[in-house]
C-alpha cells in the first residue's frame, strides 16, 4: 500500500505530538534534584508512606436533622484547612453519614510523626471566649450590646489575621484585631474592667499559661481594635493562632459512649486511631516494584517473541504509557495507594491486551494475502469495536467500584477504582494512536515489509 505525502506528513506531525508529550511526562516525574516517589514526587497514600488515622463522630444533638449534611462539609473544610497549615501533604479528609442521621469523619495523615500535635489541633473547636467575676467570684461571660443585642465577647469577632509576635524579652505574644463588632464590644467590656482581670477560656476551659496556671490578665486600658495574650508557650501560641485563622469548627469532634443506658459524648478523642509505620509502607513499595518489574519483563518477552516487529512497537508504546500514567498522578496530585499500585500493574497488562487484539487481527489479514500496510490499517479498524466495547464495560466497572468504596467508607477502593479508569482510558489512546503511527512510519522499512517480521510464516 502507497501512502501519500499528505499521510506521511500527518504521522510525523503525530510523532512529534508524542516525542514532546512524553519528554514533558518525563520531565515531570524524575526532575533533577528530587526522587519519583516520595514527598516531592508521587504523592504516596497512608499505607505506602506511613501515618495516622484518625476516626471521629460529631455532636450534632443540637443541630437540626437536615441541617447536619451542611454542617458536616464546612468541619471538613475547617479540618483540612488545619492540616494544611500543619504542613502535611496531601491529607485525606471523608464525611461518612451513619443511620440517623448521624456523621463520623475519616481522616488520613500521611507522614505524620506528632500525632497528639495533631489530633488536639484537628479536636480542637477554637472559640476563645472572654470572661468577667461576678461579686461571688465567679467567671462569668463578659457581655456587651451592639444594635440592641447582648453579645458575648468571643473569638468569633477576631479577624483571621493573628499572628505571634516576641516582646522585648523573647516571651511569645499572640496578636489579635477585632471586626467592627468586636470593636465595640470590647470597648464597652475594657472600658468598665480597668483593674479588673479578664478571663480567657478556650472551649469551655480557662486557657493555661506556659507556667500552667490560668491566663486572666488585669485590664489596664481600653482595648479597641487590637489587643494581645501573653503568658502561652510558643508552641502553644503558634497552635492557637492556627486554629483561630484556619476556621472554627462548628460542633465538637469526639466520640459518643454508652454509660448507664445513655449516651455520653467524650470530646476531642478519636473512635478509631491507627498508625501506619512507614517501614512497612517502603517494604511495599518496594515489593510492588519487584513484582512490576518481573512482570513486565515477563510481558516484553512474550511480545517481542510471539509478535515481533509490531511486539517491538508494543514495548515502545507501553512505555510511553507508563510515564504517561505517572505523569498524570503526578500533576494531578493523585495519591498513589497500595490498591493504586496494583490497578497500575494491572492495567499495564490491560494496555497490551488492546495490543493484542490488533496484532491478531493483522495476521489474519496476512495470512489472507494482504500486504502489510493493509494489513496494519485493516487490523487497527476490526479491532477497534472489540477494544472499544471491553473498555466500557471496564469503566463501568470503575465506576460502581468507586460509588460502593465512597458509600461503604472503603477508600482504598476507591484509589483502586480511579487508578484502574485512568490507566485503561490511557490505555486506549497508547494502542489507538502511539503503536498505530509507530507501525506507519515503519511501514517504509524493507524489514517491515516481510510477513515474518509480524510472527506470520511465509
Amino acid at each position: 500500500m502507497q501512502r501519500d505525502g499528505s499521510e506521511l506528513k500527518r504521522d510525523i506531525y503525530m510523532l512529534i505530538f508524542i516525542l514532546a508529550l512524553f519528554g514533558f511526562a518525563l520531565w515531570s516525574i524524575v526532575p533533577l534534584d528530587r526522587d519519583v516517589f516520595g514527598r516531592d514526587g508521587l504523592m504516596l497514600g497512608l499505607d505506602l508512606e506511613g501515618g495516622s488515622y484518625l476516626v471521629y463522630e460529631a455532636d450534632l444533638s443540637e443541630i437540626a436533622p437536615d441541617d447536619r449534611g451542611e454542617i458536616m462539609d464546612g468541619m471538613k473544610g475547617v479540618i483540612e484547612r488545619r492540616i494544611n497549615a500543619l504542613g502535611i501533604t496531601e491529607p485525606i479528609v471523608q464525611v461518612q453519614e451513619q443511620e440517623g442521621k448521624q456523621y463520623t469523619i475519616a481522616i488520613q495523615l500521611p507522614g505524620v510523626s506528632d500525632v497528639e500535635r495533631a489530633k488536639e489541633l484537628i479536636g480542637r473547636v477554637g472559640i476563645l471566649e472572654f470572661r468577667e467575676q461576678n461579686e461571688q467570684g465567679e467567671w462569668i461571660p463578659a457581655t456587651g450590646t451592639v444594635d440592641g443585642k447582648e453579645l458575648t465577647l468571643t473569638s468569633r469577632y477576631f479577624k483571621e489575621n493573628t499572628y505571634v509576635d516576641l516582646d522585648q524579652v523573647g516571651r511569645p505574644l499572640l496578636i489579635f484585631e477585632w471586626d467592627e463588632t468586636g470593636r465595640q464590644l470590647s470597648e464597652q467590656i475594657t472600658g468598665r474592667m480597668i483593674g479588673k482581670p479578664l478571663g480567657i477560656f478556650l472551649d469551655d476551659e480557662p486557657l493555661r499559661g506556659e507556667d500552667g496556671h490560668p491566663i486572666a490578665p488585669i485590664v489596664r486600658s481600653v482595648i479597641s481594635s487590637r489587643g494581645q495574650i501573653e503568658g502561652l508557650s510558643l508552641a502553644d501560641a503558634q497552635d492557637l493562632s492556627t486554629t483561630l485563622n484556619y476556621g472554627r469548627l462548628p460542633a465538637q469532634l469526639g466520640h459518643w459512649e454508652e454509660e448507664d443506658g445513655s449516651a455520653v459524648f467524650i470530646p476531642e478523642v478519636p473512635l478509631y486511631e491507627r498508625t501506619v509505620d512507614a517501614t512497612l509502607g517502603a517494604d511495599s513499595v518496594q515489593k510492588s516494584l519487584l513484582a512490576g518489574a518481573i512482570g513486565v519483563a515477563l510481558l516484553l518477552a512474550f511480545m517481542i517473541s510471539y509478535y515481533r516487529l509490531p511486539g517491538l512497537i508494543a514495548c515502545l508504546s507501553l512505555g510511553v504509557y507508563g510515564t504517561l500514567l505517572l505523569s498524570i498522578f503526578k500533576l494531578f496530585g493523585i495519591t498513589l495507594t497500595l490498591p493504586g499500585v496494583a490497578a497500575f500493574i494491572l492495567s499495564l497488562g490491560m494496555a497490551v491486551d488492546a495490543n493484542v487484539l490488533i496484532f491478531e487481527r493483522m495476521k489474519e489479514e496476512l495470512r489472507a494475502g494482504r500486504t502489510p500496510g493493509a494489513a496494519v490499517e485493516a487490523g487497527f479498524n476490526r479491532a477497534w469495536t472489540a477494544i472499544r466495547d471491553s473498555n466500557i464495560t471496564t469503566f463501568i466497572a470503575c465506576l460502581v467500584l468507586f460509588w460502593f468504596g465512597g458509600a461503604l467508607g472503603a477508600f482504598m477502593v476507591r484509589g483502586f477504582a480511579i487508578t484502574l479508569f485512568i490507566g485503561v482510558a490511557l490505555s486506549m489512546f497508547t494502542a489507538i494512536v502511539v503503536t498505530r503511527t509507530f507501525l506507519r512510519l515503519i511501514l517504509g522499512r524493507r524489514v517491515a515489509l516481510k510477513p515474518s517480521a509480524y510472527g506470520v510464516s511465509q
